[in-house]
Formats: structure tokens, sequence, C-alpha cells
């Protein structure tokens, strides 16, 4: 059974950084790809970006572009979620997903989060002075 663990979240001022880290246990393969996606209060959740263990691929959403990176492990278990210059805006709950049918981020768009069944908790970051 495949399951996510997120760490990482908590408060930081703005301007400040913060990374995510996103643990999967349970899969038996690197044929999948990691979605990062937030939620903020009273809002409905979008899309962030994701990471693709299947052929490299990254995408990052034109709000995060220029602060926000991916990177995984060597044993690819773990994909973190690096923010820089977060601002009060990127104040919101944070959740990362197993996609095992849009594999590639080269194809992320609006239906990329179809067919997501695994999700992790999720990590609140609170962003203010």
């Amino acid at each position: 059974q495949v399951q996510l663990v997120e760490s990482g979240g908590g408060f930081v001022e703005p301007g400040g950084s913060l990374t995510l880290s996103c643990t999967a246990s349970g899969v038996t393969t690197d044929d999948y790809a990691i979605g990062w996606f937030r939620q903020k209060p009273g809002s409905i959740q979008v899309g962030v970006g994701c990471f693709s263990h299947s052929d490299g691929s990254i995408h990052v959403e034109s709000m995060a572009k220029g602060r926000f990176t991916m990177d995984t492990t060597n044993d690819k278990k773990t994909v973190h979620l690096r923010m820089n210059a977060l601002s009060p805006e990127d104040t919101a709950v944070y959740y990362c997903a197993a996609q095992f049918v849009h594999k590639s981020c080269l194809s992320y768009g609006t239906g990329w989060d179809d067919y997501i069944k695994v999700w992790a908790q999720g990590a609140l970051v609170n962003v203010s002075s």
C-alpha cells in the first residue's frame, strides 16, 4: 500500500525559505510522479507543480516559478519542495500526491491531477511577520 508522509511545514517570515519533504513508502516502481498542491484558507486547491521520477521532468506553476524548486533524494523515496522568497500570499496547506497515470510533468496542466488516489496529510505553511 502506497503511503506519503509530508514534513517541514511551519512559520516563516516574509522573504524567508522553507522546505517541504514528501516521503513515499510501499512504492515498488519509479514510474510515477509527485505532484504538489496548495489550498489557501477559503479557496480551492490549486497545483504548485510536479516532479516526475519516470522521466525526470519538473514543472513549476507560474505563481512559484523562480522561487520554488523540486528535487529528490538518491533513493527516490523523498521529493523536496524548496520554497524561497516566501510571501504571505504563499500561506496555505501544502499537499503532495502520487500520480501513477500522468507520470510525466511535460503534460502538466488542467486535469493532470485526475486519477490521483494517494495523498499526504498536508503541511501548513504560514508566512507572516
